[in-house]
């Protein structure tokens, strides 16, 4: 691995252990092996790099939204595969030291690390267009910027909702039955002639 990438691992292991506001650009070279001249010069500032390595925590998340390779066996679009996806989402809230936590200081501290808040803001379109194929069948490159914008930032908004509860309140926070349940009763009502 060249420095670009050591950075970047090193930085992934520091968000985990120290989280976002007490992670300094020092601890990432130590955890690293590199350098500081290396973070301006391979990502522009410590906060863009750990913006980054946010993102590919999230990224490497997508097998365990998938049932941790076991694949999903819902039909796509059903609210059986809603259950499915949500039920593995949620399992990853509930392992200790979950990295959602990571996503409330950046909603908490937003305002004091603007190039992370930033930076995420811009990655929430792409999260989108990544939950639109789970749920509801075919390939992330075929979803459409307005598909993206819509399904895939209503999907966003959920999972954003369930970090927040999931990390306020673990004991009372919603598990996937009832998300689904909560759904069917949307669905229902709203084809209510």
């Amino acid at each position: 691995m060249g420095h670009r990438e050591d950075l970047l691992e090193g930085a992934k292991r520091c968000l985990l252990q120290k989280g976002f506001a007490r992670t300094t650009a020092r601890d990432i070279v130590k955890e690293s092996g590199t350098n500081l001249a290396s973070i301006g010069y391979h990502y522009g500032s410590k906060d863009a790099l750990l913006a980054q390595a946010y993102v590919s925590i999230v990224e490497d998340m997508g097998d365990a939204f998938e049932g941790d390779g076991a694949g999903l066996s819902a039909e796509p679009g059903s609210l059986e595969r809603f259950q499915e996806v949500w039920s593995n989402i949620v399992g990853t809230m509930r392992k200790p030291g979950s990295i959602w936590h990571l996503s409330m200081e950046v909603v908490v501290m937003g305002d004091q690390m603007p190039e992370v808040r930033d930076h995420l803001a811009r990655a929430q379109r792409e999260a989108g267009r990544g939950l639109v194929p789970l749920l509801m069948g075919g390939r992330e490159e075929d979803v459409s910027d307005e598909t993206a914008d819509t399904l895939g930032l209503f999907y966003v908004t959920l999972m954003t909702g369930l970090i927040a509860q999931w990390s306020f309140d673990p004991e009372t926070a919603p598990g996937a039955e009832q998300l689904t349940e909560g759904l069917r009763q949307v669905i229902a009502g709203a084809t209510k002639s």
